[in-house]
């Protein structure tokens, strides 16, 4: 059967691959196009645009990208047109993603989404057009099925969290030669730096993280660079010899870490799964953060504290992310209760999740689904 799958950032190319490898394993002459970036390519996907042409951060530069995101909305259309899928598969990207979705029903296309819009955090009215749109949604958090189910009368299939596939199945990490490869100190101990995945957020988010680094000099802090950002980008960071630099290792980096310092999103839950403490940094351009700030009805912003409805992680969001406010944040976490106190919660957090093979489980509902409709 034929597969078109859209993400649009790198924790969708994550998902999406091992998303792509259990379809593929599931259906033998499965036919995979997609949007997304080099690990869905990997995985067998033959990719239509990589997700470094759409990635946008915040309301203010998705209006100064509105030209370039209506051509991509059009090709993609066209793309689905002559491909013929089976089966459009969303994943994440919601302003994107229900924009397609809306046009592919109406062609009576098969649209599944798998990890759900976060309509839970903003604009809950966006359920009508998910009623209307969306054949069968996979969601990933724990409190998303009842939010489905229970408030809003549709159902959905909870199918646990694929980072526990993602990070689970890693190949043992040998620590000393990983320090040593990388050229990083044998004897201090790490703080990473993930700073995010798209040139707005790294571009904010470095300078403020890096300001601390006098007050913590028996630590090396290690900058994690994205996948989908070339090492020429993170040179002006890197002008100090005390800082490090990793290009595409983060799971690797998160593994030998001691404490993390990160920007919020996906990363803040793969911290925590790998069992590292953790302070959540958030600071938007001004005009997106007070638009957000008035449509968005959260207490948290990380997925670690809404998973645990409570704040297991400090956040630092917008005026609050100071370099003051940070070293003091940073310094609970390096050792003492409030440390310790995290770990523990990560414990739980885990069992939260719902265990391993959301792939598997996504792969199969979708797969059967197709079968069953023939």
């Amino acid at each position: 059967m034929k597969y078109y799958i859209i993400s649009g950032e790198a924790s969708g190319d994550l998902h999406g691959s091992n998303l792509i490898k259990a379809l593929k394993a599931k259906d033998a002459d499965a036919d995979i196009r997609c949007w997304g970036g080099d690990l869905m390519e990997k995985a067998g996907g033959t990719l239509a645009k990589h997700y470094r042409e759409m990635a946008f951060m915040g309301f203010f530069e998705v209006l100064l990208n509105l030209r370039t995101i209506s051509n991509n909305i059009n090709f993609c259309k066209e793309d689905i047109h002559k491909f013929n899928p089976d089966v459009i598969v969303f994943i994440d990207f919601s302003g994107f993603n229900l924009r397609i979705a809306k046009w592919a029903k109406e062609k009576r296309f098969t649209t599944n989404y798998y990890i759900s819009p976060q309509i839970w955090a903003s604009r809950e009215d966006r359920i009508t057009d998910i009623k209307r749109d969306i054949d069968a949604m996979f969601v990933i958090l724990p409190f998303e099925k009842e939010f489905y189910e229970k408030k809003h009368d549709f159902p959905v299939n909870f199918v646990g969290h694929p980072l526990l596939d993602a990070i689970g199945d890693r190949k043992p990490l040998d620590p000393k030669n990983f320090r040593k490869a990388n050229h990083l100190n044998p004897d201090k101990p790490i703080i990473a730096l993930l700073p995010g995945s798209r040139k707005q957020e790294v571009q904010k988010m470095l300078n403020i993280m890096l300001s601390i680094m006098g007050d913590f000099t028996h630590y090396e802090f290690v900058i994690a660079g994205a996948p989908s950002l070339d090492r020429e980008f993170y040179e002006p960071f890197l002008t100090n010899p005390k800082v490090s630099f990793v290009h595409n290792k983060t799971y690797d980096l998160l593994e030998v870490s001691h404490a993390v310092l990160v920007t919020s999103g996906t990363a803040t839950l793969e911290t925590a799964i790998f069992k590292v403490p953790q302070v959540v940094c958030y600071r938007a351009n001004w005009i997106s953060y007070q638009i957000a700030k008035r449509i968005i009805t959260l207490d948290y912003i990380s997925l670690v504290n809404l998973i645990m409805d409570k704040e297991v992680v400090k956040e630092l969001i917008q005026n609050e992310l100071t370099t003051k406010n940070l070293k003091i944040a940073l310094f609970k976490i390096l050792d003492g209760p409030t440390r310790k106190a995290q770990l523990e919660a990560y414990d739980i957090l885990e069992k939260k999740l719902g265990g391993k093979g959301a792939s598997e489980k996504t792969a199969g509902l979708i797969y059967d689904n197709l079968q069953g409709s023939r």
